[in-house]
C-alpha cells in the first residue's frame, strides 16, 4: 500500500499539492512506481503561464510494476514490469493504424480532462475532494491508475530506475531523428537546447550517421556533455552580435540539413527553421511552448523548400515500440545511463526541480 504524504513542489512560481493516496473506485490498471524522472515540461505544467486542471498529481516519466488490473485488461497482469506512456496506443483507431502517426485518440479526450474513460472521473482524492490525473499517467505518486492503452510491458530484467527515462524525453529525442526527420548519413544537424532531449537528438543523429552536429545553447557548461554525446561543435548565441540562424547559415554555407528545437521557445523555433538548408532543409519542433503561444516566420522561408515539422513522443507507437527501445538498451546499443546525473528519494523532489531549472542536471531520477 502507498504511504500517505503531501508534497509541495516549488516549480517556478507556483506550488500545488500532490497526494500519494491509495486510488479508489474502478480502474483499468494500478501501478506501483519504482522510479520517476523529472522533466522540464512538468515544471512548466505547474506555473501560472500554463493553464491546467488543478489540483492534480503531476509527472509523466516513470517505470513500475503492475499492482492489479481491472476487468477486461489482457495486455498486462499483476507483477508485470511496465512503463506508463502519456502517448497512448490502442492499435485500432485511425491514428494508430496510420504508419506516419502515433497520436492515438482512444483515451485522449479523457486524459486531457484529467479523468478516466470508464466513468469520466479521476481515481485520486484527498479529504474527499478529487485530484485530477496528469497526461494520463500521474507518475509523481507511489501508486497511480492508468488506462490499459497507456502501459507498455517491458523486459523484467531491465532496471526500472534506468528505463523510466524511455517514458518521455530520451525516446522523444531519438524518435525525432529516426522517425520524424529520418536523418540520413553524411548530413549536417543543428540542435537547439542541450538538455536531456537535445542530447538524445545528438546521440541519435550520431547513430544515424550525421557528419556534422552543432549544439546550440546559452549555457556553455553544457557543451562538454554535448560533445560526449556526439556533437562536433557547440555555439553560444550570446557570443555573437547577429541572430543565431545567421551565424549557423554562415558556418555551414546555406544552413543545416536538419535542425531540432528542444526548448519550447517560439523565437528559437523560428531560428531553427531559418537555419535549415534552403531547398531541402527540415526543422523539427520538439519543445513544448507555453499555452497560447504562436509561431511565425516569413512565407519565403517555406516557399524556398524548407519543411517545418513537429513530433510527439518522437513518433513512437508507445505500447509496441517502447519495449523495443528497452531491448536496445539492454543490448548495449544506447547511452541511456549517461542521461541520469542525479538520483534522489521522492521526498527531495524540490531539490530535483531546483537542479533542473538551474541547468545543473540532465535527468534526476526519483525513487520511492
Amino acid at each position: 500500500m502507498p504511504r500517505e504524504r503531501t508534497l509541495l513542489p516549488s516549480a517556478l512560481q507556483d506550488a500545488y499539492t500532490l497526494g500519494g493516496l491509495d486510488p479508489e473506485g474502478l480502474f483499468p490498471c494500478i501501478l506501483g512506481h519504482e522510479a520517476a524522472g523529472i522533466v522540464e515540461s512538468v515544471g512548466e505544467g505547474v506555473t501560472s503561464v500554463a493553464p491546467g486542471l488543478f489540483p492534480c498529481i503531476l509527472g509523466h516519466e516513470a517505470a513500475g510494476i503492475v499492482e492489479s488490473v481491472g476487468e477486461g485488461v489482457t495486455s498486462v497482469a499483476p507483477g508485470d514490469h511496465v512503463i506508463p506512456c502519456y502517448q497512448a496506443y490502442c492499435g485500432e483507431c485511425k491514428f494508430c493504424k496510420h504508419p506516419e502517426s502515433n497520436l492515438c485518440v482512444s483515451v485522449r479526450a479523457f486524459t486531457g480532462k484529467g479523468v478516466m474513460k470508464s466513468d469520466g472521473k479521476p481515481r485520486f482524492s484527498v479529504d474527499g475532494k478529487p485530484l485530477f490525473h496528469f497526461m494520463g499517467t500521474s507518475t509523481f505518486s507511489e501508486y497511480t491508475v492508468v488506462h490499459e492503452q497507456s502501459v507498455a510491458k517491458v523486459d523484467p530484467a531491465a532496471p526500472l530506475e534506468k528505463v523510466c527515462l524511455l517514458g518521455c524525453g530520451v525516446s522523444t529525442g531519438w524518435g525525432a531523428v529516426f522517425n520524424t526527420a529520418k536523418v540520413k548519413p553524411g548530413t549536417s544537424v543543428a540542435v537547439f537546447g542541450l538538455g536531456a532531449v537535445g542530447l538524445a537528438v545528438i546521440e541519435a543523429a550520431k547513430r544515424a550517421g550525421a557528419s556534422r552536429i552543432i549544439g546550440v545553447d546559452i549555457n556553455p557548461t553544457k557543451f562538454a556533455a554535448a560533445k560526449e554525446f556526439g556533437a562536433t561543435e557547440c555555439v553560444n548565441p550570446k557570443d555573437h552580435d547577429k541572430p543565431i540562424q545567421q551565424v549557423i547559415v554562415e558556418m555551414t554555407e546555406w544552413g543545416c540539413d536538419y535542425t531540432f528545437e528542444c526548448i519550447g521557445n517560439t523565437s528559437v523555433m523560428r531560428a531553427a527553421l531559418e537555419c535549415a538548408h534552403r531547398g531541402w532543409g527540415t526543422s523539427v519542433v520538439i519543445g513544448v511552448a507555453a499555452a497560447g503561444q504562436e509561431i511565425s516566420t516569413r512565407p519565403f522561408q517555406l516557399v524556398t523548400g524548407r519543411r517545418w515539422m513537429g513530433t510527439a513522443f518522437g513518433g513512437y507507437k508507445s505500447r509496441v515500440q517502447v519495449p523495443d527501445l528497452v531491448s536496445e538498451y539492454m543490448a548495449g546499443g544506447t547511452l541511456l545511463d549517461k542521461y541520469i546525473t542525479h538520483t534522489m528519494k521522492f521526498d527531495d523532489i524540490n531539490t530535483a526541480f531546483e537542479l533542473l531549472h538551474a541547468g545543473e542536471c540532465l535527468r534526476c531520477v526519483l525513487t520511492f
